[in-house]
């Protein structure tokens, strides 16, 4: 089996413009990530970009990136356009990792390498338990409901995505931004339009359900958070710098 790992990122977050390039611990949060991928050791790591400065800084820290137009409407169009100008058609699996996760658990995207393979899923991602019952209201966590229970061992399906959670009870689990895909269903999946559920809750996964494309997750060791604003930024910042 052979897998690409693509990093998708930009500058112009509208919440905390120029993320990318926030430095800890004297590295850029994309830098951090993309040696995050390296370590994990799964395949080939590239950024995906359409700003000249973030492949610079990626190249200036030893990474491969490539440039990308700027007109993507999601993370997965940008990837997909990576590919085929990288033209890596030989490859069995692509692994979509989000370069504002610098603290995602590497034994995690091992874990969903191994279960992809495993089970010949056509697409997986990552969730772990929510430990905060704050977590099921707060709309910037997404929320995955799955089949089954998530267990250490299985892979089950996920049913929907949601970004608030009233009934707590349900196999409700905090969805982390991590896919894997086999090549073709990542064909077919940039092939479909926008679905209505995937604008109306700002959630890509949901036109993959939406078009019946099932999505098996399993369940990762802990939830990394991700920087979308200054707060989640200073918070990383403290935990990364405590740990060197």
């Amino acid at each position: 089996m052979k897998t690409l790992v693509i990093i998708p990122s930009r500058l112009s977050a509208s919440r905390l413009p120029g993320k990318p390039l926030l430095k800890i611990n004297g590295l850029s949060i994309i830098s951090h990530v993309f040696k995050k991928a390296l370590k994990a050791n799964i395949g080939e790591v590239f950024v995906a970009t359409e700003d000249k400065e973030i492949m610079d800084d990626v190249h200036s820290n030893g990474g491969q990136a490539i440039m990308t137009g700027n007109n993507h409407k999601t993370g997965t169009d940008r990837i997909f356009e990576a590919i085929n100008k990288l033209r890596k058609f030989d490859i069995d699996l692509v692994m979509n990792l989000q370069g504002d996760e610098p603290l995602m658990d590497i034994d995690d995207i091992r874990k969903l390498h191994t279960q992809m393979i495993k089970t010949k899923s056509n697409l997986g991602t990552l969730a772990s338990n929510i430990l905060d019952k704050n977590l099921h209201q707060n709309e910037n966590i997404v929320k995955v409901i799955t089949k089954e229970n998530l267990n250490k061992s299985e892979f089950p399906e996920a049913i929907n995505f949601i970004r608030k959670s009233v009934d707590t009870k349900k196999n409700i689990y905090h969805h982390l931004g991590i896919y894997c895909y086999q090549l073709k269903t990542l064909e077919n999946f940039v092939s479909l339009s926008q679905s209505q559920n995937e604008i109306k809750y700002r959630l890509e996964q949901l036109r993959a359900l939406d078009s019946n494309i099932k999505i098996n997750v399993a369940l990762a060791k802990s939830s990394p958070i991700g920087v979308d604003t200054k707060e989640d930024f200073v918070a990383i910042k403290k935990i990364m710098e405590y740990k060197s």
